[in-house]
């Protein structure tokens, strides 16, 4: 790994601003189970910031862990080389940053964002290592800047297959999972319909469960799922 302060390199794949948007490096081989083939997946994804917001958020009292939404509605562009595909649509991006790992510091979260008409709104609740809950939810202006806001009620959605609980915050009460992306064994990631201060929203939602992500089964299985050789 290196980083720089415009840049990241994770094994041969690598994420760089430069000044206008945040270009991503992909060179990664398919790590899918029962896929012993490998083949590669290279490209490139453009993530164009409508704009930027410079605050962040605390997620504990101790300031261990920060959340930082640096673009609520971004336009994305997708160029991959293998496989032959391309696409643009509509972004994001955010990062989390901290001085203890995750699993440290949490037990369990859920997140989700929606685009609306005018900016975006991004609900984010857990329950920290030390037994405590925390929930929020922020709206985003057309200029990325942040307010809070009044929690919608809770909609509990379907596990995944992998058993995972997942939540997420809706006006109604309900919201219904229209397709899951990832799902893992303490990770899943899915595209809902739900309802949000008087809008009907297409949002993504994840939820992760770090006290599976440090079983040692998983810690020994996730080099052979993220390898992070140079090749």
């Amino acid at each position: 790994m290196a980083r720089g302060s415009r840049e990241l390199a994770i094994g041969p794949s690598q994420v760089q601003w430069d000044g206008d948007a945040l270009k991503i490096t992909i060179k990664e081989r398919d790590t899918r189970l029962f896929n012993p083939i490998r083949r590669p997946v290279r490209g490139t994804v453009r993530v164009v910031p409508e704009a930027l917001n410079p605050a962040a958020f605390a997620l504990d009292g101790n300031e261990n862990h920060i959340w930082h939404c640096m673009a609520p509605r971004a336009r994305i562009e997708v160029a991959m080389e293998e496989p032959g595909l391309s696409w643009s649509g509509k972004g994001y991006f955010d990062h989390n940053r901290g001085s203890e790992p995750l699993e440290d510091g949490f037990r369990v979260w859920h997140w989700s964002r929606a685009h609306m008409r005018k900016g975006s709104v991004v609900c984010y609740e857990g329950e920290r290592s030390d037994g405590s809950l925390f929930a929020s939810a922020i709206r985003f202006n057309a200029a990325g800047i942040p307010e809070e806001a009044e929690l919608p009620s809770m909609a509990q959605l379907a596990p995944s297959r992998w058993r995972i609980d997942r939540r997420t915050r809706s006006e109604i009460g309900l919201a219904k999972v229209r397709r899951t992306w990832e799902d893992t064994p303490f990770y899943s990631r899915s595209e809902l319909s739900s309802q949000l201060y008087g809008e009907q929203v297409v949002a993504v939602q994840e939820s992760l469960d770090m006290r599976r992500f440090a079983n040692p089964l998983v810690q020994f299985m996730l080099p052979y799922r993220m390898p992070r050789g140079k090749g």
